[in-house]
């Protein structure tokens, strides 16, 4: 028996996007800027699902907007088909041309000032027309990202368990001091010799943090956290101001005022390229080729060749 839209479902269709975003981001403002359009074409957009469907799929939070509960309904519905129809649309447009598509591509904080650029650069110039959505965020969020399609690939340290990952390489933790601590003159410094130092570091939620905490409960003490903030490059500046000292990767750029020491103890984390669990266009698997084959990019003074 042949099937056919309903009406309201058909009316539906061209809304979904507005409304997947705007689920997703709890704001319409940010939304609105996501997709490129004013915040009143958005809003008549979501104004027009409610009209169809004959529900509020959305109440006023604060400055922010949540969902109600025939929203949650037809957000848990329709957000997989959403990002299902992105697939495949791009997947039709990557391989009429695979010099061209768009990349969803995510990297972490502690990558970015010169690794990351250089690599992208240097793709880019080999295939000039394929356009990149850039992303910058910690482990957590941009595993979340790949899981949910909203990224194609991402560079993560260390790489989840549940996604399939290249391995780049590893990343050294080292120890941050500034040239005047005490600490400054030595070869290595092990961890339990930090039990009275002021630590500043992630909030809580970071992997970097929980390394930290996991580390220093290994050797029988909780560090003492003066400064939580995720900006790695400010933790740096603090550090170099002697406000306390710092568990982290080696910058990318020079900081004069701070000395980086070994860790034995400390473990190091794998550098990881994964892709979500959908069907990679062209443009993303010529990315990820692109990647995985100048892991040197990521082989600095702050990481070590995959083994």
């Amino acid at each position: 028996m042949d099937r056919f839209l309903s009406d309201e479902a058909a009316a539906t269709v061209p809304l979904l996007a507005a409304f997947d975003t705007a689920a997703r981001e709890g704001h319409i403002t940010r939304a609105a800027d996501l997709l490129g359009v004013p915040q009143s074409s958005l809003s008549r957009r979501l104004k027009a699902l409610e009209q169809t469907l004959g529900v509020s799929l959305f109440q006023q939070v604060g400055r922010g907007v949540a969902l109600t509960a025939a929203g949650r309904e037809l957000h848990e519905r329709t957000g997989d088909l959403v990002w299902a129809l992105d697939d495949a649309v791009n997947a039709v447009r990557s391989n009429a041309d695979p010099d061209s598509g768009l990349v969803r591509f995510g990297f972490p904080l502690t990558l970015g000032p010169v690794s990351i650029p250089s690599m992208l650069a240097e793709f880019h110039q080999e295939a000039p027309r394929i356009r990149l959505h850039l992303v910058q965020a910690h482990g957590e969020a941009l595993a979340g990202m790949v899981r949910d399609g909203r990224l194609d690939l991402a560079v993560m340290i260390p790489p989840p368990d549940d996604l399939p990952v290249t391995v780049l390489g590893r990343q050294r933790l080292l120890l941050h001091v500034a040239r005047t601590h005490p600490l400054a003159g030595r070869a290595e410094v092990d961890l339990a010799e930090l039990t009275e130092e002021q630590f500043i570091a992630n909030p809580p939620s970071y992997h970097l943090r929980k390394s930290l905490d996991s580390c220093c409960t290994t050797e029988g003490f909780t560090p003492n956290v003066a400064f939580e903030i995720s900006e790695f490059e400010t933790i740096r500046v603090l550090v170099g101001h002697g406000l306390g000292i710092a568990v982290l990767p080696s910058a990318e750029t020079p900081h004069p005022d701070l000395v980086t020491i070994p860790m034995p103890r400390v473990g190091d984390r794998t550098i990881g390229l994964a892709t979500g669990n959908h069907q990679s266009t062209a443009a993303v698997a010529r990315l990820h080729d692109h990647i995985a084959h100048h892991t040197h990019k990521f082989i600095t003074n702050a990481a070590m060749p995959a083994t």
